[in-house]
């Protein structure tokens, strides 16, 4: 039997939550970035240890989102959202006392926990309330609008915040937003779940864990270390075998965490690659051209912020422009065409200099926003095909893991180009400009082989459905 349609408060309101906690999440990533170098200054830190307050909170959300998706599935989705709030809002006044760089790494990891709660139900209340059409096509615009711009707005907030306040404020901030959201999710957002939910995957959320911090620990220590030094080689090789003992367990479990036959499923894969992609160049690349700009450039937080202003706004334009199209264009060309611009706009940003000026990187990030804005709901819309109704968290989770992997992977990948000195206050402007080059480039390559990707492997997907049209809900799962 079919649900009852949501009443038009009913969608608002779940549309509203949802959105304000979504840009709650994107802003504790790119806020940090601009509060990087006055948190470094305050708390004495060395770069390693800085990194981790981006990568332990996206790390963390990357790892749980997976197992948090089903467990939405099976518990109630606006139940474990709730769960979601309060743990982050918690874990936000952690942040905000940490008294040294330790324990904001370790605030900053729990804080992605309750990330991971509120991002794997995201777009499952989403599909509860709003029927497949122009109406869900609105809402999944306003949701990719929200995810891109604030990530992009996040670093004039954070310089805004840091400059006028401090930079602890950046995490207060949460807690009246979380106390508000806490009141509208138990008198606004209807409670779903799946009628046949999975079990739970732990020695999948154990091994892809492992894996996964392995991988961004052993990037971040070769850097700062070396890459022949022992701790380094160890973490790499444990993540090596790890997570192929993931993919192996995943082929044998009974109810993996990650079902091994969406992966054979080729949009499906080419659509969690181009999710990988975009996070691991554009959303990745964030982190040092901030550093840039504050620490070669001079710029205070609030004037880096402002840099990035003019591409906010774009990003936000296209996302509602695309939701317009409402499946109009193939997906295949959709997103192939915003993984070139990315590409396209990340060398454009190759022009900066020591002795140039800041405003250099607006140009390129005005291109690569405007390819995020039409990235975002389209990859939405994927997520939520028709055959996926009723396990609509799974789905949102999956495609959440690669995104925040992708932001971890590559903040701590493309750091490598950095050398470790030069990140710090006084250290060399010409060893962090051919660092940043070589990132940038690095990061273009990225956005090309995803837009690679989608081109051969999205020929056939015309519709946001089309991917699963084919296959029942138990056959695709996500």
């Amino acid at each position: 039997m079919l649900a009852a349609p949501k009443s038009a408060a009913v969608r608002r309101a779940t549309l509203a939550v949802v959105c304000v906690t979504t840009a709650m999440l994107m802003l504790d990533i790119a806020v940090v970035n601009t509060a990087l170098p006055s948190i470094a200054a305050d708390l004495n830190s060395g770069v390693s240890a800085l990194k981790w307050v981006v990568d332990a909170y996206t790390l963390a959300l990357a790892t749980v989102v997976l197992s948090a998706g089903s467990w939405a599935d099976r518990r109630g989705r606006k139940r474990v959202f709730l769960i979601g709030i309060v743990t982050f809002t918690i874990t936000s006044l952690s942040c905000a006392l940490a008294p040294n760089i330790v324990i904001l790494d370790i605030a900053r990891a729990a804080q992605g926990v309750g990330g991971a709660l509120l991002f794997a139900c995201s777009l499952a209340l989403l599909a509860d309330v709003f029927e497949k059409g122009p109406a869900r096509a609105s809402a999944l615009a306003a949701y990719g609008a929200t995810i891109g711009g604030a990530f992009a707005v996040g670093p004039l907030v954070g310089g805004v915040l840091t400059e006028v306040f401090h930079w602890r404020a950046v995490f207060l901030i949460n807690i009246p937003i979380g106390l508000l959201t806490v009141v509208a999710t138990l008198r606004w957002v209807p409670e779903s779940r799946d009628p046949r939910p999975r079990g739970a995957d732990v020695p999948g959320q154990v091994l892809v864990s492992a894996g996964l911090a392995g991988l961004v620990y052993g990037l971040l220590h070769g850097n700062e270390a070396g890459w022949t030094e022992p701790t380094t080689v160890l973490a790499l090789g444990i993540a090596a075998v790890t997570l192929v003992a993931f993919c192996l367990h995943e082929l044998h479990a009974p109810e993996p965490m990650l079902p091994p036959h969406l992966l054979a499923n080729r949009a499906f894969a080419g659509a969690q690659i181009a999710a990988f992609a975009i996070s691991a160049s554009l959303f990745a690349v964030f982190v040092y051209t901030t550093v840039y700009l504050q620490n070669v450039q001079n710029l205070s937080p609030i004037e880096a912020g402002l840099v990035y202003l003019p591409a906010t706004v774009a990003m936000f334009v296209v996302a509602g422009l695309t939701a317009k199209l409402d499946g109009r264009i193939p997906v295949a060309l959709s997103l192939t065409v915003s993984l070139i611009l990315v590409s396209v706009g990340l060398l454009m940003m190759t022009v900066v200099d020591v002795d140039g000026s800041p405003y250099t990187l607006i140009p390129g990030f005005v291109v690569a926003c405007i390819g995020a804005g039409v990235f975002n709901p389209v990859m939405s819309g994927l997520v939520l095909g028709e055959g996926t109704a009723h396990h609509s968290g799974l789905a949102a989770g999956i495609n959440d893991a690669f995104r925040q992997s992708g932001i971890a992977v590559g903040v701590a990948g493309l750091g490598a180009f950095l050398p470790a000195e030069s990140m710090l206050p006084g250290g060399s402007p010409i060893e962090l400009v051919h660092g940043l080059h070589a990132a940038l480039f690095v990061a273009a390559l990225i956005a090309a082989f995803g837009a690679l990707v989608c081109a051969t492997t999205l020929q056939h997907t015309t519709r946001p459905d089309a991917m699963t049209s084919t296959s029942s809900p138990a056959e695709v799962a996500a």
